[in-house]
């Protein structure tokens, strides 16, 4: 699945597109994608301009000037590919596995008042869409529980000190759980744990102060999320089994891995003689090395 920069890299592709334009019709080849698609889908999105784009988790969120928000997940292999208004095609970052024929998954066609389309595929229907009015959107079940956002300004060591505090699970499994960081994945955290030089394995609460403040661990591990995070949507996210970049090519963040994907290989510190291990954490690998994280 994309993790959080893969789908902040397809934001920044379908934002100079859709943002200040209109759209003028919509084409909804079926009633549903993961879930069903809202009622009245097609009507409520038409005629309707695009003021801004952002991102919440791995969420991309479209806001109209009706006050609703299109919400739109890319699940597994869910891609955007954009037909400009002059008639050549682009791909904001393209989710598909290869093979896939992407018209007979094609599903949802987003008509632009300048002639542009945005065109949606989805060959295991595991995205999803949603029409949530903004003014409630903290409140709404697909956002309520969401935790910190790792590239917002209000992460900081003491935020994460605060969602920590007390934490008694691995640190990989807290650092994942969307209730405490919103839209890390399993690629970033074991990159963010090594920079940090922090083990998979220790206890959460173990970097945060019986008062709840940050240790210098936290702080260097909050310093590692938003610099791994920030170095891969750089380099256009990382390209595996499902992400290309935003023109079609790959994505070169994945050239640049320290740990994820390297086991049994000398560990990237040229001060250090350990290894990179494999283990299994929840049912996800975790690659790190024993010797310096700690």
């Amino acid at each position: 699945m994309p993790e959080l920069p893969e789908v902040e890299t397809v934001r920044l592709g379908l934002a100079p597109f859709m943002v200040g334009n209109t759209i003028e019709s919509v084409e909804q080849r079926r009633a549903d994608l993961r879930f069903p698609l809202p009622a009245n889908f097609a009507a409520r999105l038409t005629g309707r301009r695009i003021e801004a784009m952002d991102r919440r988790a791995k969420y991309i969120l479209a806001r109209l000037d009706d006050g609703e928000v299109l919400v739109m997940h890319l699940g597994m292999t869910g891609r955007f590919t954009v037909d400009e208004a002059n008639g050549t095609a682009v791909k904001p970052g393209v989710f598909a596995h290869p093979g896939t024929d992407a018209p007979r998954h094609e599903h949802i066609v987003f008509h632009l008042k300048d002639g542009a389309a945005i065109r949606y595929a989805d060959a295991r229907r595991f995205g999803y869409m949603a029409l949530v009015p903004e003014a409630g959107m903290a409140d709404h079940p697909l956002f309520k529980g969401l935790g910190l956002e790792p590239l917002g300004d209000d992460f900081t060591p003491e935020a994460l000190a605060s969602v920590l505090a007390g934490a008694k699970t691995p640190l990989k499994a807290a650092l994942l759980d969307q209730r405490r960081i919103a839209g890390l994945g399993n690629i970033y955290v074991c990159e963010a744990l090594y920079g940090a030089r922090l083990s998979p394995l220790r206890l959460a609460g173990t970097i945060v102060t019986k008062a709840g403040k940050p240790t210098e661990r936290c702080t260097r591990l909050a310093d590692a999320i938003g610099r791994v995070l920030t170095d891969a949507i750089a380099a256009g996210g990382s390209s595996l089994r499902d992400y290309a970049h935003a023109d079609g090519s790959l994505g070169r963040f994945q050239h640049s891995f320290k740990v994820y994907g390297r086991e049994g290989k000398p560990c990237p510190d040229a001060d250090c003689q350990g290894v990179v291990k494999r283990i299994v954490q929840s049912g996800r690998s975790t690659f790190y090395c024993p010797s310096c994280q700690r």
